[in-house]
């Protein structure tokens, strides 16, 4: 009886794999349902879109003015060929209509500011004000944080030259300084 309930149980085993052998191999996938989230099989090379450019505290003119490249060709593109339109953002009334437009079908080109500087940022306020800090501890008499909170001003309101000089000699080594502490 033993011998008889193991050869069912080998002719069981034999027919199902059987049965999967002769099935044509793996079926068909189907599409999964619109709520499913379905795994990539390989990472994806590239986002679906480019990500805006981003300028850097410790990047260089020439960095900036790579950065600045794909802007100036969308420009161009757009009929804005003049030096001046495709290489800065210009805003309010005093900016030409035609280079507004070109400047909205060309934003996804032009260079956010660096992430310390960048209003998105939740830090970009206390980066300011650390800057102000090491600024006047190299001497700079007038010099704050702008209303904005991220910006910086040197001068006072009697635009003390000394300042001004000061802060612009000292202001990139300040933002490397306080960038490196956080």
């Amino acid at each position: 009886m033993m011998v008889k309930s193991v050869r069912l149980g080998c002719v069981a085993v034999a027919a199902v794999f059987g049965i999967g052998a002769c099935s044509g191999g793996d079926p068909e996938p189907t599409p999964p349902p619109v709520a499913s989230i379905v795994q990539p099989s390989a990472p994806a090379s590239a986002p679906a879109v480019a990500e805006r450019p981003r300028l850097r505290i410790d990047g260089t003119e020439a960095d900036y003015q790579l950065l600045l490249k794909p802007y100036q060709k969308c420009m161009k593109a757009q009929g804005v060929t003049s030096e001046k339109g495709t290489s800065s953002w210009a805003t309010g009334d005093d900016a030409p209509k035609e280079q507004r437009e070109a400047q909205k079908a060309c934003e996804q080109f032009w260079p956010l500011p660096a992430w310390e500087r960048d209003p998105a940022n939740p830090e970009a306020k206390d980066f300011a004000r650390d800057v102000v800090k090491c600024l006047k501890g190299k001497g700079v008499k007038y010099v704050d944080v702008e209303p904005d909170g991220i910006g910086i001003t040197s001068g006072g309101s009697n635009n003390d030259s000394r300042s001004i000089s000061l802060t612009g000699e000292f202001l990139d080594d300040c933002e490397r300084e306080v960038a490196a502490g956080k």
